[in-house]
């Protein structure tokens, strides 16, 4: 079954806590992404790995190749399960992820983000951008090439670009909202079930039920949910 983990883009690490007890034995994978990471730091990673938690660090990582480096090799000093780096770094900076990554941690290069449209990136790279999914398979064809474990990738892209890069490479899927809610700031956004007819091995959801009055029973129904989907042939 497609991984579903949970994003405690939330304030405080009390209030994370909090969640991940409302949501109960049922979530077991848990992303700590900047908000949280910059206001609580590494303890709030070895609390939930102490409550047997399985972490995602998503940091985005995106500097000179030492830095990244250094970076990599402290958050692998913690235990995490997946750590994103950016692929917009280069190859240099992707082989230095690589090189100072324990084994047990499997970095995902972060391709486009969800919150882009073509025109925003066309703004930012100066060019005209004919494709996101151009994009997306040439930023990966470089992750594979600097022997990343796997892409980010909006679940819009996910399905080609399985059957570009393979079966064994990851595909994390942000942008996942249940039908009928609000974007957000997200532009490519997917329900849990075209996430999994997509391909993606991780989806990554967060206020659809973080949000949620009761965030055990929203988690339940959005495991059903892609449970059901696996089952009609994914």
């Amino acid at each position: 079954m497609a991984g579903v983990i949970i994003a405690l883009d939330v304030p405080s690490p009390e209030e994370a806590l909090a969640l991940v007890e409302r949501i109960g034995e049922e979530g077991r994978f848990y992303k700590v992404g900047l908000e949280l990471y910059t206001r609580a730091g590494p303890s709030v990673v070895r609390e939930l790995r102490d409550r047997g938690r399985r972490v995602f660090l998503d940091l985005k990582l995106h500097d000179i190749p030492h830095t990244v480096g250094r970076a990599v090799e402290a958050a692998s000093a913690l235990g995490v399960d997946l750590l994103t780096v950016h692929a917009a770094g280069g190859p240099r900076m992707l082989e230095a992820a690589r090189d100072a990554a324990d084994p047990e941690v499997r970095l995902l290069a972060v391709t486009v983000l969800t919150s882009l449209k073509p025109d925003d990136m066309g703004r930012v790279w100066g060019r005209q951008i004919r494709s996101v999914r151009e994009e997306v398979g040439r930023l990966a064809d470089l992750a594979v090439e600097c022997g990343m474990n796997g892409v980010v990738a909006s679940s819009l892209e996910a399905s080609w670009l399985r059957s570009h890069v393979g079966d064994e490479f990851l595909i994390v899927t942000p942008g996942i909202r249940l039908a009928g809610t609000d974007q957000g700031d997200q532009r490519r956004v997917a329900t849990p079930a075209d996430a999994v007819r997509a391909g993606a091995d991780y989806l990554v959801v967060g206020r659809a039920v973080t949000h949620a009055a009761d965030p055990a029973s929203a988690f339940s129904a959005l495991l059903r949910e892609v449970r059901e989907a696996e089952a009609a042939g994914g």
